[in-house]
């Protein structure tokens, strides 16, 4: 394996310890992919992350195909059909936040609450209708709600978050929790005052240089 696929399978490896630490996953509900090659690298079924070694990544190829003995992660069709789809992906995180799941059993889409909703690349996030999961039809519905957007939800089920680089996909998947938290928290004491489209599309362009990025581009 060479440097820079092993610094790829680790990373994903670190990500996947990241989304349970920072408490918008719990246990291996989630999973992980980055675009490698002509394919994919994506986390193995059913292993705790305490345990995951770079070897344990799975390598797929874009007609879903994998190598070697280690099955992948029960969802790995949305990861590859989203990958495969969109080129502008390299990433893909998906997991079981509180808030965005409470909201998905719910079936509802999340409005612009917030200006940071530009991040998901339009002024909702939308909700997914529910297919059961791994299924062709689940990963269809995702492809639908993201259309024109960075992330959605998936009804009662959880979350997708995508991104150019895996730093950048986790950003956003933590970034939509707290959304979601905000939205909910909203409800709470009334109901929120949305933002137009308008002041979202205007931030949508400030934030083609907003977000996560090396130290070198921050300028």
């Amino acid at each position: 394996m060479k440097k820079e696929e092993r610094a790829l399978r680790e990373e994903i490896i670190a990500a996947c310890r990241q989304m349970n630490s920072s408490g918008i996953n719990q246990g291996t509900s989630g999973n992980i992919s980055a675009r490698w090659k002509d394919g994919l690298l994506i986390t193995p079924s059913g292993v705790p992350y305490d345990e995951l070694a770079a070897e344990d990544m799975v390598f797929m190829n874009f007609d879903g195909t994998y190598e070697g003995d280690i099955v992948p992660s029960s969802e790995w069709r949305f990861h590859l059909d989203i990958i495969k789809s969109r080129k502008e992906v390299n990433a893909v995180v998906h997991a079981h936040p509180t808030y965005c799941t409470a909201l998905a059993i719910k079936g509802i889409d999340i409005p612009a609450v917030h200006y940071m909703i530009a991040a998901c690349g339009g002024p909702t996030v939308r909700c997914a209708p529910y297919a059961t999961y791994g299924t062709e039809e689940l990963s269809q519905n995702a492809l639908d709600a993201m259309e024109g957007r960075t992330c959605c939800l998936l009804a009662n089920h959880g979350m997708i978050a995508t991104g150019p680089t895996l730093k950048k996909a986790m950003w956003l998947a933590i970034e939509l929790e707290t959304l979601a938290r905000q939205y909910v928290v909203s409800l709470q004491i009334g109901g929120p005052t949305l933002l137009s489209d308008s002041e979202i599309s205007r931030v949508i362009e400030k934030f083609k240089t907003y977000g996560p990025r090396p130290k070198s581009e921050a300028v």
